[in-house]
């Protein structure tokens, strides 16, 4: 009779949570690495969830593309929007259009500008930006000093510079250094490669041509850092004894790592972001409250505990 009884209850748990919803997904790039484990987080959550349906676009880092995809979820009558934004500068427009429908809106990965001033039905689930290029520097810094160095020159490789958190991984850089442990670096070079493996090692080839000397390679992102090894590599420079960070622990960053090449990454919990971002866009749908901000932590990630991280991104 017990188990007669806990198999209804159970039944009727399952019955009310299911939610039948439409949710229309703006993503800033799909060919992107970090943004294709958030996209396929989206999506392999929603299977696990009845009659959750996410209708997915490509806006293409285009922010004109992005609104009228907004626009067209509205007309197609969704229950939710979830945007990872193409220019964290340009969500005021897009949070007031949503707003103006009362169609919920969540936010994910890349914060918009609006954070603070968010309208009812709105919501950001990432991580917080100013954990990530601290955690990376300050392992940076301590490689330094276990290497003796007593100054070091280090060049910052900047995603784009309209993104928020190029912005914040970049001030976390220069915050470390202002620190008592960490002032004897000193940042000889500082350029934006937007995210890209290609640009930065085109900028990384130009920095070694023109003959900038450094001790250290410090990117807002691991596609860059993985660009800069590249270019390393056919300078015929050792990058074994090379001491470079980046920050998502992609599965090419961590394959990198295992090589010994990159010695510094942070874990960005993409599949956690995206399943945190389908969960609050249905909570809303449903009228129920959720956080303003929801942040999933960022994880250090180094060659010591490397193993834990090869199945997560």
């Amino acid at each position: 009779m017990k188990k007669l009884l806990l198999g209804a209850a159970l039944s009727a748990l399952m019955t009310g949570s299911a939610f039948a919803a439409n949710v229309g997904v703006s993503m800033a790039l799909f060919d992107d690495n970090f943004l294709t484990v958030l996209r396929n987080g989206m999506i392999e959550y929603a299977k696990t969830l009845d009659g959750v349906n996410l209708q997915m676009e490509d806006a293409q880092n285009d922010v004109a593309k992005q609104q009228s995809q907004v626009q067209n979820f509205i007309a197609g009558g969704v229950d939710a929007i979830i945007v990872n934004p193409v220019d964290t500068d340009a969500t005021v427009a897009l949070s007031k259009i949503a707003a103006d429908a009362g169609i919920p809106l969540v936010y994910v990965n890349r914060e918009p500008v609006n954070v603070n001033e968010l309208p009812a039905k709105q919501a950001f689930v990432a991580s917080d930006e100013r954990e990530s290029g601290t955690l990376e520097t300050k392992e940076v810094c301590r490689l330094l000093k276990e290497a003796g160095k007593t100054q070091a020159n280090i060049v910052v490789m900047m995603g784009e510079l309209s993104n928020q958190a190029a912005r914040q991984r970049t001030q976390d850089v220069h915050d470390v250094i202002a620190t008592p442990d960490c002032s004897f670096m000193k940042i000889v070079e500082e350029q934006t490669a937007n995210w890209q493996r290609t640009q930065a090692s085109d900028l990384m080839t130009n920095w070694l041509s023109a003959g900038v000397q450094f001790d250290a390679v410090v990117s807002n992102n691991d596609e860059m850092a993985i660009g800069a090894i590249q270019a390393l590599k056919a300078a015929g420079k050792d990058t074994t004894k090379e001491i470079i960070g980046g920050v998502d622990a992609t599965q090419d960053a961590l394959a990198s790592m295992k090589a010994g090449d990159l010695k510094v990454t942070v874990f960005q919990d993409a599949a956690g972001q995206g399943k945190g971002a389908v969960d609050a866009a249905l909570k809303i749908a449903k009228g129920e409250k959720v956080d303003t901000k929801v942040y999933i932590p960022f994880k250090l990630v180094t060659p010591a505990n490397l193993d834990e991280y090869l199945s997560k991104n």
